[in-house]
């Protein structure tokens, strides 16, 4: 249900979009996120932002600050990750996520993942 794009293969110091937009219209977001997975890793959080919750600010792993922007798009229920400045280490699949549904039982839409690999 969720549609992302915008990885590839990019030299160190260049920059990525990525985006995820859903096939069909979403009622009641909570937050959008992104997370990604290097072979032989976890899958960990990238950034994450509030839409329907108590929660105001965004949220990104450390490794990523200053150079990571995450934004969405209401009218298109749309999320998106400005990756600049990429590096090596920011190899890996990406995974645009959204929780949505009522506070009390909320459920979990994934992205089928957009391979970013940076080059050195």
């Amino acid at each position: 249900q969720l549609q992302a794009s915008g990885g590839g293969l990019v030299q160190a110091g260049g920059s990525l979009r990525l985006s995820c937009e859903p096939s069909s219209y979403m009622r009641n977001i909570l937050d959008m996120a992104w997370h990604r997975q290097a072979p032989g890793n976890q899958r960990e959080l990238v950034a994450r932002i509030p839409v329907d919750t108590a929660e105001t600010e965004t949220h990104y792993l450390d490794s990523v600050k200053g150079r990571f922007t995450i934004s969405r798009d209401n009218a298109k229920n749309a999320v998106y990750l400005q990756m600049n400045n990429l590096n090596p280490g920011d190899s890996a699949t990406y995974y645009c996520h959204i929780r949505a549904g009522p506070v009390w039982y909320p459920k979990d839409y994934w992205g089928q993942g957009t391979l970013v690999t940076v080059s050195s």
